[in-house]
């Protein structure tokens, strides 16, 4: 089992692999991790794993996208086997207007991996995005 502290280091790796446009922390997902989005978005629910969520949330996130989003994060934070993610993330659409969005993301973590996910984020403004910009 990881230490709270092991967990951070491993999210905080990711982070800045996702930052440096060599990675994510989506890699440290389990196949059977759940991701829950929070929030009145018709996006926001329960995927039942990893599959599930990248195929329904984050491929036409980014078709939609100019440009990578690039998060900035503002801290981590680890307890037991959660680690919590506080973070600022910025791209250009496809129609070349900034999207900004400010994100908490909780890992519940297992032996170094992610086993489920819950994310809040301005749903507002991620479906405004989401509903201007078609993916293809």
């Amino acid at each position: 089992m990881s230490s709270p502290q092991e967990n951070k280091s491993l999210v905080a790796a990711s982070f800045d692999r996702w930052r440096a446009g060599t990675g994510s922390p989506f890699e440290l997902l389990v196949p059977e991790a759940d991701w829950t989005i929070v929030g009145s978005s018709p996006l926001s629910k329960k995927y039942a794993n990893r599959q599930a969520f990248l195929e329904a949330v984050i491929q036409p996130f980014n078709a939609r996208m100019k440009t990578p989003l690039v998060p900035t994060v503002r801290g981590i934070y680890g307890d037991g086997d959660t680690v919590v993610i506080l973070f600022d993330a910025a791209a250009t659409t496809k129609d070349d207007q900034p999207y900004r969005n400010t994100y908490t993301w909780y890992f519940r973590m297992k032996d170094a991996k992610v086993v489920s996910v819950i994310a809040f984020f301005d749903t507002r403004e991620f479906d405004d995005f989401w509903n201007r910009v078609s993916p293809t």
